[in-house]
């Protein structure tokens, strides 16, 4: 789960976090919530729902694919007990790896947006584990870019999945590490510190650099034994653990700092404040995280931000965001956009497959902007028709739909920084036997049918600016938000500084021509693919 002998990269994504204990993704600041965890508790598919019996694919050699319901609980290890989820009993029976297998297969067959496109040539007898055959049951197309067409198939244990999508809650230091550079010499950052955590406790900010773990070089070590310290230090997989770090912080090296990792509770919502005179003032808020917590915190900063006369323009940093509840990615487009270009229309349309296996009519399928929070409470609204989002490839799924339904309804959205990470995408997480499962099963279009950017949303012209680790987030003079500004005064955003390195989109000023030849964009290390995806509440019972 990171370095691979002296070369750090981001965690794999299908299936690695399959086997763990409830603390091994300990380096997650906050899993991303799904807006009810629709399927993660465990419990039966979708109630009054039963999908269709699939059929065998052309060439199949693997058995006739069934009905997933009629093989669904039956494991190999069936967990006994209270879910705590749904305080129901387990579902689970006795049953088989091979039983696992069927039902993953048949149940892919079903709900995979792709299903059509899946090789039929796969057996489930080649794969030791369900997990690692769902790692394979995917479309192996490709985008217009070349990048593959699903990248974005992954499990959870499922008691990590519900304690990450209920709470937010994860055992760390609070502070997401950036590598601007993986082999030697290695650039290790701090991208954010979260507040009240043990690295905000230890005075540690944005852009202080790694240079020692446990007294090995975490820039020049090379060699297994150095890698995996390093990569206990940088993820700790247990509460309380106690491991020494040595930073660099505007080019001075500082005393040794000893960090002992706890429960990190996310702060999604930050920075809150206005830039400017009244009648002239621009909005900035950073938004990190689309989980349940994430509503009371932007309510909060729309209110503060409509104070004293409010605001002309807003710059939404959404950077970090990776995604999580189209919920609450639908009230925030709503406060932003205000009732006038929203009022009956379409935030976001889902797309099944060919099947429609959730027996979903259109209406059903709507998303619409909603203009109340989870209580019914009507929501405060900015009534922006422009706004200028701050993107990276780490921007992702949940955040890509606010920023293509506003556009969709007419609002006209900037975009300065990286090209986003493409992913029109989304789940039903469904658990079976511990595990949960996250399948692609439906696209998101918006008001204007539009959802087809699976290789992302670039920014505006001539507005692809590095991250600035040299200045705090929210900093007028940071280049991001400073280009944002720029180009609202003038109508173009600031030629980049000069450097000697080749400057790229993603986490980091700079990155050197000698940069290892994977290290294509820089990305925040050790990243639950929970903070990547939109994840939905589960479809209403048909009729």
């Amino acid at each position: 789960m990171g370095f691979r002998n002296t070369d750090l990269r981001r965690l794999p994504r299908p299936g690695a976090w399959m086997a763990v204990a409830a603390f091994a993704v300990a380096g997650l600041l906050a899993g991303c919530g799904g807006g009810g965890g629709g399927g993660g508790g465990g419990g039966g598919g979708f109630p009054g729902i039963a999908p269709p019996i699939g059929t065998n694919p052309p060439g199949s050699t693997d058995g006739e694919i069934v009905d997933s319901s009629t093989v669904e609980g039956l494991c190999a290890a069936p967990r006994t007990g209270i879910n705590p989820a749904t305080g129901s009993r387990f579902p689970d029976t006795a049953g088989s790896l091979g039983d696992e297998k069927k039902w993953v297969r048949s149940w892919i067959d079903e709900t995979y947006l792709w299903y059509n496109e899946v090789p039929a040539t796969l057996k489930a007898a080649d794969y030791a584990t369900p997990v690692a055959f769902f790692n394979v049951l995917k479309t192996p197309l490709t985008t217009n870019s070349g990048r593959a067409k699903d990248r974005f198939h992954f499990t959870y244990d499922t008691e990590v999945y519900r304690q990450l999508s209920q709470n937010g809650v994860s055992a760390g230091y609070g502070m997401e590490i950036a590598a601007l550079r993986t082999t030697p010499p290695r650039n290790l950052r701090i991208a954010f510190v979260e507040p009240g955590s043990p690295a905000a406790n230890a005075g540690l900010q944005r852009g202080a650099k790694i240079l020692e773990i446990d007294g090995v070089d975490a820039v020049n070590a090379t060699g297994t034994a150095n890698a995996n310290v390093i990569n206990r230090g940088i993820t700790p997989q247990t509460l309380n653990e106690s491991h020494s770090f040595v930073f660099e912080v505007g080019g001075v090296r500082q005393p040794a700092v000893q960090l002992t990792s706890a429960e990190v509770t996310s702060t999604p919502v930050q920075n809150v404040k206005t830039i400017g005179d009244a009648g002239n003032r621009v909005g900035y808020l950073l938004f990190n995280d689309h989980i349940l917590t994430a509503e009371p915190q932007l309510i909060a900063a729309v209110n503060k931000l409509n104070e004293n006369g409010g605001i002309q323009d807003l710059v939404l940093d959404m950077r970090y965001n990776g995604g999580g509840s189209l919920n609450i990615a639908s009230r925030l487009a709503y406060m932003i956009a205000g009732p006038g270009a929203t009022a009956g229309k379409t935030f976001e349309l889902l797309i099944y497959n060919d099947k429609n296996p959730f027996r979903q009519t259109v209406a059903q399928s709507l998303t619409p902007f909603y203009n109340t929070n989870r209580n019914n409470q009507p929501l405060p609204t900015l009534g922006l028709s422009r706004v200028t989002v701050l993107t990276s490839p780490d921007t992702c799924s949940a955040s890509e739909s606010v920023i293509n339904s506003l556009r969709g309804v007419g609002v006209t959205v900037n975009l300065v920084g990286g090209t986003t990470c493409g992913k029109p995408y989304g789940f039903y997480p469904q658990d079976n036997c511990g595990t949960t499962y996250f399948a692609i099963q439906i696209k998101g279009v918006n008001q204007a049918g539009f959802g087809d950017y699976g290789d992302g949303f670039a920014p505006n012209p001539n507005c692809t600016v590095a991250d600035d680790l040299t200045h705090q987030l929210g900093d007028p003079a940071e280049a991001r938000l400073a280009a944002a500004l720029a180009l609202r005064s003038t109508g173009s955003c600031p030629a980049p500084a000069a450097s000697s390195a080749k400057a790229v989109p993603g986490i980091g000023l700079e990155k050197t021509q000698e940069a290892a030849p994977d290290e294509t964009q820089p990305a925040l290390l050790n990243r639950s693919p929970l903070r990547e995806n939109r994840l939905l509440e589960r479809p209403p019972t048909a009729g």
